[in-house]
């Protein structure tokens, strides 16, 4: 067994593994090993935007977990897409740039996450941000590594989403990260010059040569090694070859909502009664890690069209797309440079909500097949997320083998409220759908279909459909009650050493897409680790 050391260790090259790497070792005097278990992010698959789905359904890319059988959903077994390269997730994910709503992290502040309110982690959602096109909002930043823009060339079938939007009363926003983000409007992505921002090409790429940062890809994290409750390392295998590393100061997992509690589970730090029963020593009782998993499910409303307006393969749009290929090889526009979810809308589905409570994703394409990495035909999708779901989870080992996957048991729709955004949803998606804006394509409701329209008839479609959209989080939340797992500096409690910054840190989840905000977490996550002052916090929400 091979021994090195380091002043610190960063589990996970995912999305705050990388930003923790940079910000860290951007002092010399610091000695920084990045681990990942993944390759290097060469797939082609993983820079082309609208070669996402084909990037998932790549083994050597897609850790493919999947779900226990979900009980409320007919037992279906979900699929739970995971990174697995540098980059992580944001190699993989559908690169949405989104906040969420400020009300959020003032819940998380509320929620014992001190210095984590909306006004404070504002500054570093700005300092990652290089926005291409908000280059004078006091929202946004310019000056970091991780491009934001807006598709280029979008798909004209967005401009007749937003007419029907307008016709309905909804608010037109050009900007749905300006502080408060209700109304309807173009994604902002992490997309540049045609080509994926991942969070790799972003932090890492223009610095792996540092000298003192040590990068390992294909190297699997077994366990952080604890004695006397404070981490001193990791094992890890690397090929055939086991490997201990030491870390001087801290091991940061940043590993994920699937992995990193999994990873603190096979060290003995959880439950001490689910321990017990897998055959692992209990070296701390923390009985959070891995409880209060959860997700936004959604229920898509489809369509189909013989008009061929929309992206998708058929004979009819053959010489268009042959042109977007043209377009993409020569000025990186066109289909290919777009993550085909261009347009969306955030949304107060009743009265009395301080926040809107359903995001809706609109796809300018016919729902893909199973197993099939582009769309077949023609049509188009409005995509109701249930943003503020009840409904807990929970994540637990099957076996002490470090290399077998967890048990991941979404558990959604265990609370039934959380099917009411969803059916008001598919209501609101069918009157856009009915607007006169779309009456020139002469569409057929394919899903859930004329035929369903009571609630009871919309619920049965939902069970037989709804899936997660892959923003897990909460698994080692932060708080200050007895289930949470790291205090508000992102410590594992009762454990030194040893912290976690990743999506599964979040009190609760945000109503948006999550990879922003793990930015941010990795932002403030380096600060704190390094003891540097927060930055001052902005107020100037409009709430």
């Amino acid at each position: 067994m091979t021994d090195l050391s380091f002043d610190y260790i960063i589990v996970g090259a995912g999305t705050a593994g990388c930003v923790i790497a940079n910000r860290l070792s951007a002092d010399p005097k610091i000695s920084v090993c990045l681990i990942e278990a993944g390759p290097r992010d060469s797939h082609p698959f993983i820079h082309i935007p609208a070669a996402t789905g084909a990037a998932i359904a790549t083994a050597s890319l897609n850790w493919r977990f999947v779900t226990a059988p979900q009980r409320h959903l007919n037992n279906r077994v979900l699929p739970q897409p995971r990174g697995r390269c540098l980059g992580g997730s944001s190699s993989i994910n559908g690169m949405v740039y989104s906040r969420g709503h400020p009300r959020d992290f003032d819940d998380w502040a509320a929620l014992g996450g001190k210095g984590w309110s909306a006004a404070e982690v504002l500054p570093y959602f700005k300092r990652s941000e290089e926005n291409l096109n908000f280059r004078d909002s006091p929202w946004h930043g310019i000056a970091g590594e991780m491009a934001v823009s807006s598709i280029a060339k979008p798909n004209p079938l967005n401009a007749v989403f937003e007419q029907a939007m307008g016709g309905l009363g909804y608010t037109h926003k050009t900007d749905l990260n300006d502080g408060d983000p209700e109304g309807y409007g173009p994604r902002q992505l992490n997309i540049r010059n045609g080509r994926r921002e991942s969070m790799a090409t972003a932090f890492l790429r223009r610095i792996r040569n540092r000298p003192n940062l040590t990068l390992y890809t294909d190297t699997r994290v077994h366990r952080i090694r604890v004695t006397d409750h404070s981490a001193r390392g990791v094992i890890c295998r690397r090929h055939t070859e086991m490997l201990e590393f030491e870390a001087k100061r801290e091991v940061i997992l940043t590993a994920g909502a699937v992995q990193s509690p999994q990873l603190l589970l096979l060290s003995g730090i959880g439950n001490g009664a689910h321990l017990q029963t897998i055959g692992i020593e209990t070296r701390h009782h923390l009985p959070g890690v891995g409880a209060n998993l959860h997700d936004h499910p959604s229920a898509p409303v489809m369509m189909e069209t013989a008009i061929p307006d929309s992206y998708g393969l058929s004979w009819r749009a053959l010489p268009r797309n042959i042109l977007h290929c043209f377009d993409y090889l020569l000025f990186r526009h066109g289909a290919l440079a777009s993550n085909l979810f261009e347009s969306a809308a955030f949304l107060r589905t009743q009265e009395g909500l301080d926040r809107p409570d359903v995001q809706f994703v609109f796809q300018p394409a016919r729902k893909m097949l199973d197993g099939f990495p582009v769309p077949v035909g023609h049509g188009y999708v409005l995509n109701p997320i249930c943003l503020y779901p009840k409904s807990r989870g929970t994540l637990t080992l099957a076996s002490p083998d470090p290399e077998a996957a967890p048990v991941i048991d979404t558990n959604l729709f265990a609370d039934p409220v959380d099917f009411q955004p969803l059916l008001r949803g598919i209501r609101i998606a069918r009157m856009v759908f009915g607007a006169p804006a779309f009456r020139h394509y002469n569409a057929v409701e394919t899903g859930p279909g004329p035929a369903l329209q009571s609630d009871d008839e919309l619920v049965e479609y939902i069970r037989g459909i709804s899936y997660p959209i892959n923003h897990q989080v909460s698994t080692c939340r932060m708080g200050n009650d007895a289930m949470s797992v790291v205090d508000h500096e992102l410590k594992v409690k009762g454990i030194e050493k040893l912290r976690v910054a990743d999506a599964s840190i979040f009190p609760v989840i945000i109503g948006g897409n999550t990879n922003a905000t793990v930015v941010m977490v990795a932002e403030k996550a380096a600060d704190l680790i390094l003891e540097k002052p927060a930055p001052a916090a902005e107020s100037n929400f409009n709430q």
